[in-house]
């Protein structure tokens, strides 16, 4: 007497079935909704001062150096002390409540606890000034020689238009390798790394090859795994 319908042989290659798809679509929902473009991009962290990029780069047309004096000599953008806060402010909006924390700061010697914003792992080698001091390129036989760098914008985007500075590129594995083997569209000039919305002239456009090749920045698992 037969108990279980002969149908019920197909239920495990059912079930394999349902499990193969459903862990396809699990293992692509994890790739698309939890990679950095995703998990980073748009991260706008509340500072303790609500200080706008739009008004200060942007309106007020200030260089990122003034604030970030060291991101050309230094491994890492140096975050802006008091001090250099205090260098405008101590005669502009000396009342405004919004600065409070800043004069707070400046009173008691206590350093601003500033949130940062782009956070690399620590097994990952980065150098700010490698990438905005740039190298020597020569614009055609016997031509002018040029030093070409990486601009701020093309890493972190518009400042100048963000009233709260936040992620604006996936700062990830593939997306770095991907200007390491073809860096031509985000080199400039290296007295243009901080000007916003910059665009290449022709003459400029005619050497891109030249530019790169006086770059070559690592693409091997050493260049920032160290």
């Amino acid at each position: 007497m037969q108990i279980f319908p002969r149908e019920l042989n197909l239920l495990p290659m059912v079930l394999a079935g349902v499990a193969t798809v459903a862990g396809a679509g699990l293992v692509l929902v994890v790739w698309i909704y939890l990679s950095p473009s995703h998990l980073q991009v748009g991260y706008s962290p509340e500072q303790p001062v609500p200080y706008s990029h739009r008004l200060h780069a942007g309106e007020l047309g200030m260089d990122c150096r003034y604030c970030h004096a060291n991101v050309e000599r230094s491994a890492e953008a140096m975050v802006p002390p008091t001090q250099t806060c205090m260098g405008c402010h101590a005669i502009v909006r000396t009342e405004s409540a919004r600065l409070e924390p800043i004069r707070e700061s400046w009173e008691t010697g206590e350093a601003m606890e500033w949130v940062r914003v782009h956070q690399l792992p620590d097994h990952t080698y980065f150098n700010h000034s490698t990438h905005l001091y740039g190298a020597l390129a020569r614009t055609g036989e016997g031509g002018e020689e040029v030093r070409v760098a990486i601009g701020c914008e093309s890493c972190h985007g518009r400042i100048d238009q963000m009233e709260v500075v936040g992620v604006a590129e996936p700062i990830a594995m593939q997306w770095c390798l991907e200007c390491h083997r073809d860096p031509s569209e985000h080199l400039r000039p290296v007295e243009e790394i901080t000007t916003m919305g910059w665009e290449p002239s022709d003459e400029w456009l005619e050497h891109t090859d030249e530019h790169v090749a006086a770059v070559l920045p690592p693409t091997h698992c050493s260049g920032c795994h160290r």
